[in-house]
């Protein structure tokens, strides 16, 4: 054959199997545009330069990362699609008298097109789209974005170089599948699957378990830190529980309900779970991968949407007022000539100052008995999962920054834990025993307690002779690595965030001068690193988001059409055998419509399964507003709902125009 002629060839296997092959060159257009915008932010120099652009460029940079591997697992398994419903085509040809090296240079020139297209409109596409992103960017964390576009030689050819592999690896895997087939096995394979399935006990049995021991982590998990370990590990059981769930979970399900006799000799129970067992066999792995796809999406919105929405939460919960000053200095009389030293500061600048706040504390380290341990005999691992923070106040220093007027006996404490409840009725410390007389709601602010991964629990002792005793009897424990009693002062000012900005430089280099020992931080000065790291999460969490959704709907379009034509011919026969056209479409859409849906109930589920392990960790990220993330969830969960729906009745059509033919 002339070599002239397989290009013809192949244009014209395109042209005629378009609706399989268009939405297929979409997705492969807008993977690559995908990529290269991502690419593109993490090495804009723009992006480096905006506010907390270090952050921003390093999580752009994961991103790329994240949308090359979902490029290569996507695109192979949807180009299965395309190759199962031509293998009846590539039978033809090979019996008709086309050797397998000719069918081979007619998936090369396709592929050839495929990828030249893809490439070429996504990267157009990408460098259009690249500004539209970089100034959403800065609109999301607030920074200024100059004027022209930002295009990329190095990032063009990285583009190319690792979609040009993924496309010669899909071309080699579809020669392979047709060179090891025979022509009869190519005609037949449109049909593949139409034998009845065995049920695998062993493997639903397996998928029960790993999902239910990933939801056991997820429901169970009470410490912070130790969700932090664990969430992994719930994620790959549940993933894999999934997958053994909707291959052999169903079909074993299914098969009990058939042996059910008065349930299942119904003329309606009869043809769905027939049918449905042929259905799951053929769908399992497809209905799987959209329930992880949607279970993806939807933790992702809704985590870095949260994290988004009640970032002004997170600020002020790490930084409890405009500026907070941590004294280091072993201060058990407190740092007074200090406090004056900043007051003069605040007078020369003219600084009207509000909020104040004063206080003497002493930090410790705490095993879960609540008895105290060494801690620098403590590993770091078994510090962050077994281990708390204790953090004691005066009862006057309490209620003078908190405006209260509580009171206790000698003996008595008050209790707040910040990560995990505290519920004993009695607290012990260094052999001294003392009763738990309230559990407060909340607690002074202390930025640098709350930012711990581990527990703090914040006592408060009845007065400073209370605090002095058990201070006194660490550091006989200890000697030289005992603790500090330390101060910390913070106040609010009532100014712009520039005015504190610059009092927060004229604070640092007066500490220097007079030789204040201290950590010193300004709410004003760090929103901007929160923002642009929350920023940044939340625009990758939405543009994954946005990915994922694109394969859920290739694969749902994908699907619908497998299923018209495989129903076209079940549907002819049903009518054969007695049923009305309304008895037999009405039997199909019940089933295509159970089959569709199972993995967006399956998604809620996992979803709802995974909150308290979800909540855990937005807490180490000091994010405790579980409302909001409810809220957040519910709402994904509604809109990703209706654009499921959306997307099952647009693509439902081209499935009852196939199957009505």
């Amino acid at each position: 054959m002339k070599m002239s002629f397989y290009p013809k060839l192949a244009a014209g296997n395109m042209k005629k199997n378009a609706r399989t092959y268009v939405p297929y060159m979409l997705t492969c257009i807008i993977t690559v545009a995908m990529y290269y915008i991502v690419k593109s932010l993490s090495q804009n120099p723009g992006v480096k330069e905006m506010i907390g652009g270090g952050y921003l460029s390093e999580l752009m940079f994961i991103g790329s990362h994240v949308v090359a591997l979902f490029a290569v697992i996507f695109l192979f398994y949807t180009n299965s699609f395309l190759v199962k419903r031509r293998k009846k085509e590539f039978g033809v040809f090979n019996i008709l008298g086309m050797e397998k090296r000719h069918l081979a240079w007619v998936l090369g020139w396709e592929t050839a097109y495929l990828a030249l297209g893809s490439l070429v409109l996504g990267l157009l596409l990408g460098i259009i789209m690249d500004k539209a992103m970089y100034l959403l960017v800065g609109k999301i964390i607030g920074g200024g974005v100059p004027l022209g576009f930002f295009v990329s030689a190095r990032v063009i050819g990285q583009t190319v170089q690792i979609f040009a592999v993924i496309f010669l690896l899909i071309c080699i895997n579809a020669i392979r599948q047709v060179h090891v087939a025979d022509p009869i096995a190519l005609l037949q394979a449109g049909n593949a699957g139409e034998k009845e399935p065995s049920t695998r006990w062993l493997l639903a049995l397996a998928g029960l378990v790993s999902v239910g021991g990933g939801y056991y982590i997820a429901i169970t998990v009470s410490d912070p830190v130790a969700s932090l370990l664990l969430f992994f590990v719930a994620v790959v059981l549940v993933i894999i529980g999934t997958y053994l769930l909707f291959t052999a979970g169903s079909i074993a399900l299914l098969k009990i309900l058939r042996k059910n006799r008065k349930y299942y000799y119904r003329t309606r129970h009869f043809v769905s779970v027939s049918g449905m067992i042929y259905r799951m066999k053929q769908n399992a792995v497809g209905l799987a991968n959209i329930c992880v796809l949607s279970t993806m999406v939807l933790v992702m919105v809704s985590t870095t949407t949260s994290l988004m929405i009640g970032m002004e939460d997170v600020v002020r919960e790490r930084y409890p007022a405009d500026i907070m000053v941590y004294f280091k200095e072993d201060a058990p009389q407190g740092n007074q000539a200090y406090i004056e030293a900043i007051r003069a500061l605040q007078r020369e600048r003219g600084l009207a100052v509000k909020n104040e706040m004063a206080y003497l504390y002493l930090g410790l380290s705490a095993s879960h008995e609540y008895k105290y341990e060494e801690s620098h005999e403590i590993g770091v691992t078994s510090a962050l999962d077994s281990m708390d923070e204790l953090f004691l106040i005066t009862l006057d220093d309490y209620n003078a920054v908190m405006k209260e007027r509580k009171t206790l006996e000698e003996g008595e404490v008050m209790v707040y834990s910040n990560r995990t409840s505290y519920d004993l009725p009695v607290f012990k410390l260094l052999g001294r025993e003392y009763r738990v007389a309230e559990k407060l709601d909340s607690f002074v602010g202390n930025g640098q307690y709350s930012a711990n991964m581990c527990n703090t629990i914040y006592i408060v002792v009845p007065d400073r002779e209370a605090l002095l005793e058990i201070y006194d009897a660490q550091r006989e424990l200890l000697g030289e690595n005992a603790r500090s009693i330390r101060q910390v002062y913070g106040f609010d000012m009532d100014a712009d965030e520039e005015e504190q900005n610059a009092f927060y430089n004229d604070l640092l280099d007066c500490m220097a001068q007079n030789g204040i020992s201290a950590v010193t931080e300004a709410r004003a000065e760090a929103k901007s690193s929160f923002i642009s790291l929350y920023g940044g999460l939340f625009f990758i969490g939405v543009f994954l988001g946005v990915l994922f959704v694109m394969a859920t709907v290739l694969i749902i379009y994908y699907k619908q059409i497998s299923e018209g034509y495989d129903d076209r011919e079940r549907f002819s026969i049903m009518q054969k055998v007695g049923m009305s056209r309304d008895e037999v479409k009405s039997a199909i859409h019940s089933q295509v419509v159970t089959v569709f849906f199972l993995p967006l109930i399956v998604a809620g589920i996992h979803v709802t399964a995974a909150f308290p392990l979800i909540s855990k960790l937005l807490v180490l990220m000091q994010l405790t507003n579980t409302k909001l993330f409810i809220a957040c969830t519910g709402a994904c969960f509604l809109v990703f709902a209706v654009m499921y729906v959306f997307v099952y009745n647009l693509t439902a059509r081209t499935y009852y125009r196939i199957v009505s033919r």
